[in-house]
């Protein structure tokens, strides 16, 4: 299982989960949520109470990891298959352009 943290700015919005069976989750945060109601990070997810879930990696976050050229660097220095979506998203979107950063998390198995 892989856990990322999304920051919108230096707010934690919610936490993007990858099982060890390949589905994903995302959560806002329940602080987020009572706070900022109306700063959804897409239109396809806004701010809810409860999990978004899907067998492959959300679009929003697809959208963050680098593409062509960059994408080719990214995956041979940190030796990540373009295919782990989720790798490249832990590796690559921590500092990214625009409000949304992923932060790495330790987890463990399910």
């Amino acid at each position: 299982m892989r856990v990322a943290e999304i920051f919108y700015q230096d707010i934690l919005a919610g936490l993007l989960i990858e099982t060890n069976d390949g589905e994903y989750t995302f959560e806002y945060d329940k602080d987020y949520i009572e706070n900022y109601p109306n700063q959804f990070l897409t239109f396809s997810m806004p701010v809810v109470i409860g999990k978004y879930k899907e067998n492959r990696l959300f679009p929003f976050f697809e959208g963050l990891i680098p593409e062509g050229w960059l994408l080719d660097i990214a995956s041979k220095n940190w030796k990540i298959n373009p295919n782990d979506r989720m790798g490249l998203l832990l590796a690559c979107c921590q500092n990214c352009i625009g409000a949304v950063s992923v932060k790495p998390v330790n987890a463990t198995d399910e």
